[in-house]
């Protein structure tokens, strides 16, 4: 779920709904994306119907290519639902179109790559974090879902290209990974380097591929990176992550344009000076290095005033329009970085 090629608060006793929020909505529990009658039964009987109501509305009677199904993850179980991010204010993506519906120009120029993104290599796994650090660390791939108590937050996800989704990501704070290698004070910006092959990510077929500034690095500031929305995804729907959708780690910046996620990420680097980064290097009028979220900042070739919302019909030139939020809706976690 990405761009043009894209590459995803502490828990208080009283939560305060956001602008953007609908009432009594709940996070869907990951057995309700397996078996919707059960999951509608069960939420009545325990009387929270208007729940189960919010939840029927979401669901829609296509089946997922049996292909596709095969390519999901696989179940994640120690995780928990973070309330403060269970509502989005809309209903959450179809799963077959979350995880169908991507850009991950390492496998091509379309949206329908999934196919091709299965000749991803993510068993083993490394991811080296280092730079500004006094703690360097190597994280294996049993690290990715174990070293980090995971949570569950439904987020927004807006592309560049004015499409958006909602997902329950699956993962941890990026801030839990920051503690733990420890930044020094030099350290200004984090880039986010993702998986790179030239003999698997053959980019796409029009034959510029190999021609890109490979490998598809993003960056933040520390500050960015620190905030407590920064997240680093190990899952979606509770399952582990397709490749397609990034496998198996990937940066969900909900704030920013979804090319800002980076996939598949294989290092990350603390550093004192802006990291040069993909879209920006290829295209800098157009995709910025902030590519925060904002209805009165258009794209050169297209408005950013609304956004079409991804699944809400089964043809894709129905799809439902909505008016685009500044900073996606996230404004209270995040504007005063901006300041």
């Amino acid at each position: 779920m990405d761009t043009l090629v894209e590459r995803d608060r502490p828990m208080s006793f009283i939560h305060l709904p956001k602008s953007w929020q609908l009432p009594e909505s709940r996070i869907t529990p990951e057995a309700a994306y397996w078996n919707r009658r059960k999951f509608i039964k069960g939420m009545v009987g325990m009387g929270i119907g208007a729940s189960a109501v919010s939840f029927a509305s979401c669901q829609r009677p296509n089946a997922m290519d049996p292909e596709l199904r095969e390519t999901l993850g696989q179940p994640l179980h120690s995780f928990t639902a973070n309330p403060d991010f269970s509502d989005a204010g809309r209903a959450i993506t179809e799963e077959q179109y979350a995880t169908s519906y991507n850009n991950f120009y390492e496998f091509g120029g379309t949206k329908n790559i999934w196919a091709e993104a299965q000749n991803l290599p993510t068993d083993p796994w490394t991811l080296a974090v280092g730079g500004l650090v006094n703690n360097p660390q190597k994280y294996d791939l049993d690290d990715l879902t174990k070293r980090f108590p995971l949570e569950e937050r439904v987020y927004r996800f807006r592309c560049v290209e004015a499409w958006a989704m909602v997902v329950p990501w699956l993962g941890f704070p990026m801030k839990a990974l920051m503690d733990d290698v420890e930044p020094t004070s030099n350290a200004r910006y984090v880039s986010f380097t993702s998986f790179y092959d030239p003999e698997i990510t053959t980019g796409p077929s029009w034959g510029l591929g190999r021609d890109l500034p490979w490998p598809y690095v993003e960056a933040l500031t520390i500050e960015e990176m620190a905030n407590e929305l920064a997240f680093f995804a190990v899952g979606l729907y509770g399952r582990t992550l397709p490749k397609q959708n990034g496998a198996p780690i990937r940066m969900v910046v909900p704030w920013k344009y979804g090319f800002k996620g980076g996939k598949s990420i294989v290092k990350i680097e603390f550093t004192s000076e802006q990291p040069a980064t993909y879209w920006n290097t290829i295209s800098p009028n157009e995709y910025g290095f902030e590519a925060n979220v904002n209805p009165d900042v258009p794209h050169p070739r297209w408005s950013q005033k609304s956004e079409k919302i991804v699944g809400t019909n089964t043809n894709p030139f129905d799809w439902e329009r909505q008016e685009t939020i500044i900073y996606n809706g996230y404004g209270d976690y995040v504007a005063d970085l901006y300041a």
